[in-house]
């Protein structure tokens, strides 16, 4: 059986204004994707809805930022903040 180092960081992201990347484990890597997916799909629920905010979907946002606030502070100040 071959055990998997989840710990190893072989996935880069980059932020989207900045440029500056930083290199994320494959789970956090997944994590870090969900957030612009789900905030795609709130973004365009939300135009649909004629409201900002409605959609259920930033609440899955906000739980996966919060995910690294806890859990990587690093990735959170060079991707998300």
């Amino acid at each position: 059986m071959t055990k998997t180092n989840t710990n190893n960081k072989t996935e880069e992201r980059k932020n989207r204004f900045t440029g500056q990347s930083i290199m994320l484990t494959k789970d956090e890597s997944i994590i870090h994707d969900r957030i612009f997916i789900n905030e795609l799909g709130a973004t365009i629920e939300d135009k649909e809805a004629g409201i900002d905010g409605t959609s259920k979907l930033w609440d899955k946002v906000r739980k996966d930022i919060n995910y690294f606030r806890q859990h990587n502070a690093e990735a959170y100040m060079v991707l998300l903040d």
